[in-house]
C-alpha cells in the first residue's frame, strides 16, 4: 500500500489549554513539544490544525439554555438534526462553559504550536444550531462544508492530495480528537492517533474511548511505535 500521510492537529487553541482558557483541559499544554516534532517533520504531504468557530448563540453554550438544566459539564440538551432537514433524528449534547468564539482570543492556535508550518486551517462548529466535535462531520454525520458548519471539506481535500494515512493529535481526545479520528477512518484513510499526543477532559474515561477508536477502525498508537517513526525525523 502507498504511503502518503496527513497530521490533523485538533483544536490547540487558547480556551482549550491551561491556566486561562474558559475551558482549559488538564495537560493541555504539556503536548505542545510531542507536537511541534511531528508538526516540524517534513514527511507528512499535508499539515491541517483545527479550531472550533462559535458564534455566540451556539447550541452548546450552557448559557444558552435556562435554569436549572444549564449546568456546564453536567447538563444536557436535545438537538434537533435541522441542518440535515430531518428534525424527527435527535441527539442528545452535553452543555460547555462559553469558549471559542469566532474572532476572539480565546478561539485562538496558542502561540507555542508553529501556525507556519500548516497547509490547511479548518474552522469548525460554525453553525449555531448543532455540535460538531469532528472536523468531517456534525455529531448527525453531515458532511458537506456550510452544511453543519465547517469552512472546508476535509474529506475532499486529503483525497484531493492524494492522502492516504491522517495521524491526529490535540484536544481533547475524548471529545473532537476522538471523532476526527472516527471521521477520517469513516472517510476511508487509514488512521493513527499519537496516545501520548493528546489530553482528555475526564481523563479516567479513557480505556472507553481507546475501545469505541478500536471498534471504529481507529489505531491508537505511541509515540516510539513503529507507526509514529515512519513520519518523525529521528
Amino acid at each position: 500500500m502507498s504511503f502518503m500521510p496527513a497530521l490533523i492537529v485538533v483544536d490547540m487553541q487558547n480556551d482549550f489549554c491551561p491556566p486561562n482558557g474558559s475551558m482549559a483541559i488538564a495537560g493541555g499544554r504539556d503536548i505542545v513539544a510531542l507536537i511541534n516534532q511531528l508538526v516540524a517533520s517534513p514527511k507528512f504531504a499535508l499539515k491541517v490544525a483545527t479550531q472550533d468557530w462559535h458564534p455566540e448563540n451556539h447550541v452548546s453554550f450552557a448559557t444558552n439554555h435556562s435554569a436549572p438544566d444549564n449546568k456546564p459539564y453536567e447538563s444536557f440538551v436535545v438537538v434537533k438534526n435541522l441542518v440535515g432537514h430531518n428534525p424527527e433524528e435527535t441527539m442528545r449534547q452535553r452543555l460547555w462553559p462559553v469558549h471559542c468564539i469566532q474572532h476572539t482570543k480565546g478561539a485562538d492556535i496558542i502561540e507555542e504550536i508553529d501556525q507556519s508550518r500548516f497547509d490547511i486551517i479548518v474552522k469548525k462548529g460554525m453553525d449555531s444550531r448543532v455540535e460538531m466535535y469532528s472536523a468531517f462531520t456534525d455529531s448527525f454525520g453531515n458532511l458537506t462544508a456550510g452544511s453543519g458548519g465547517v469552512n472546508i471539506d476535509i474529506d475532499q481535500v486529503l483525497k484531493t492530495h492524494q492522502i492516504t494515512h491522517v495521524y491526529v493529535v490535540g484536544v481533547a481526545g475524548d471529545y473532537c480528537v476522538k471523532d476526527t479520528a472516527l471521521g477520517s477512518a469513516r472517510a476511508g484513510f487509514v488512521t493513527y492517533l499519537i496516545a501520548d499526543a493528546q489530553r482528555c477532559v475526564d481523563p479516567e474515561g479513557w480505556p472507553a474511548v481507546r475501545a469505541e477508536l478500536s471498534h471504529g477502525s481507529v489505531n491508537v498508537i505511541s509515540l516510539d511505535s513503529e507507526e509514529a517513526r515512519q513520519v518523525l525525523e529521528i
